[in-house]
């Protein structure tokens, strides 16, 4: 066996030392429908509950992550896919000691990854040794290819919509790809700036009543998020709302779904799903016996 598929294998081992780690792919279509702020927000809310909490800002060529927070990053995953550095030496600190993993911005190639710089990114997470209970995924906007695999790969998939026609289409469309060709058939929904929760109830209705009709998809409603100034005033400073203004509408909203999403089933084993998550990106898995045998 060559020495790719060794050193794989060993990062794989090592991983199933470690705790089971959650990971939650947020996506949505559309862009501009607020998935960023929802998974950074997410992420705190974790934290602040004593978890240890990863992002990876997966819109790899217009990344935007470390721009909301206001973190300077001097390296990031372009330069792990280049092998000039590790992904834990790309890794930075965000608020509650999250931890990001950067992408690039302004780089098309990053978005079009040729099939050895798929392994290269696979090999990267299967040697990450800071530990992880959540694995944050902030998705592209888009159905690309990348999209698709990082939502496919993820243990659930939470689509961020607003109530506005071109955002349903689009979690439509992305929903349709994923069951009818990926086979997820979860989906875990999440109503973005409504004025109320009776708006985002039927904002979610507008939804399943196309996805009740066309696709075999389960959704569930797991969070109304409200439009909120606040969330505003915290973007413009480059903070998190739930820590710059935690009693708001829309940070107690992200707060709850954050503990709600704390009690979704974890994997079944211990280091299980970030193995599965970095075994599934693959677009054509390598052989279980390739990777196990010595």
């Amino acid at each position: 066996m060559n020495n790719w598929f060794q050193d794989q294998a060993s990062g794989l081992r090592l991983m199933q030392k470690t705790s089971r780690v959650q990971v939650i792919a947020v996506t949505g279509g559309k862009g501009g429908v607020g998935k960023t702020n929802i998974s950074l927000n997410m992420a705190s809310a974790m934290a602040a509950q004593g978890k240890r909490v990863m992002v990876l800002d997966a819109d790899l060529g217009l990344a935007n992550v470390d721009v909301l927070l206001g973190i300077r990053v001097t390296r990031n995953l372009s330069h792990v896919l280049r092998g000039e550095c590790t992904l834990d030496e790309v890794l930075v600190e965000g608020p509650q000691g999250i931890k990001i993993i950067p992408a690039t911005s302004g780089n098309q190639a990053m978005t079009e990854l040729s099939p050895l710089e798929h392994v290269s990114l696979i090999r990267a997470f299967s040697e990450l040794q800071t530990p992880v209970d959540v694995l944050l995924v902030d998705t592209a906007a888009g159905i690309s290819d990348m999209v698709l695999s990082f939502s496919r790969a993820a243990q659930e998939v939470l689509v961020v919509v607003c109530d506005e026609p071109t955002s349903i289409t689009d979690a439509y469309a992305l929903i349709k790809i994923l069951s009818r060709d990926y086979g997820v058939f979860r989906f875990k929904i999440v109503a973005n700036m409504v004025r109320s929760q009776r708006e985002g109830q039927e904002l979610f209705a507008k939804l399943t009543r196309v996805t009740d009709r066309f696709l075999d998809a389960a959704l569930e409603l797991v969070a109304c998020v409200p439009f909120d100034g606040n969330l505003r005033l915290a973007v413009r400073r480059q903070a998190l709302v739930v820590n710059q203004y935690p009693q708001s509408p829309s940070a107690l909203a992200i707060k709850q779904l954050a503990g709600k999403a704390l009690s979704w089933p974890a994997p079944q084993r211990a280091g299980g799903h970030l193995q599965f998550f970095i075994e599934k990106l693959l677009n054509h898995p390598v052989a279980e016996q390739d990777v196990w045998s010595e």
